[in-house]
């Protein structure tokens, strides 16, 4: 009994371990942007009804609904973390925002980000460094890129804004770049 027990457990924890193995490396810890500067990014991004916002590594989603629910985007994130895309994908459907948001369980550096009109991004500046070569080859010219706190090298942002006070007492820094 013990044995059949443990044996479902174990046949029912396979497609996890598979999913965690074809996963890459994690690009930056889960710190959560505050809700004043998520509106902020896609203000500076220009964010438009209808256009494709990618944001990657898209943490408990909020940037997604954000610009599903209040700027009528067509809104996807990418997050490696099971916990986190559950939590993402069962916020989404309790709003009721299926058909313009959705996450991604993935590799932020294994999708195709052709399709997108703006891409956010708070990732470590060694992150920026991995995903800039992918972003350079799939991006459409037009397409814009906005960065939380971190510059990508080698790039120049078009705006840099600075926010003094998110409202719970830090500054932050956002870096406009346009393909």
């Amino acid at each position: 009994m013990i044995a059949r027990r443990l044996s479902l457990v174990l046949i029912s924890l396979l497609p996890i371990a598979a999913f965690c193995q074809q996963q890459g490396e994690k690009l930056a810890p889960y710190y959560p942007t505050p809700e004043t500067v998520v509106e902020k990014m896609l203000q500076l991004a220009e964010l438009k009804p209808g256009e494709k916002m990618f944001d990657l590594g898209s943490g408990d989603g909020r940037i997604v609904i954000m610009a599903a629910q209040k700027f009528g985007a067509d809104a996807t994130g990418v997050e490696i973390d099971p916990d986190l895309w559950k939590q993402s994908m069962d916020r989404i459907k309790s709003l009721g925002l299926e058909k313009r948001a959705r996450i991604i369980l993935g590799d932020v550096l294994k999708q195709d980000y052709s399709s997108a009109d703006v891409i956010t991004v708070y990732l470590l500046p060694s992150s920026n460094d991995k995903i800039r070569p992918l972003l350079e080859k799939q991006l459409k010219k037009g397409a814009r890129i906005v960065s939380h706190d971190f510059e990508f090298s080698g790039w120049t942002p078009e705006k840099v804004e600075h926010i003094e006070d998110d409202g719970e007492g830090r500054s932050h820094t956002l870096y406009l770049y346009r393909r």
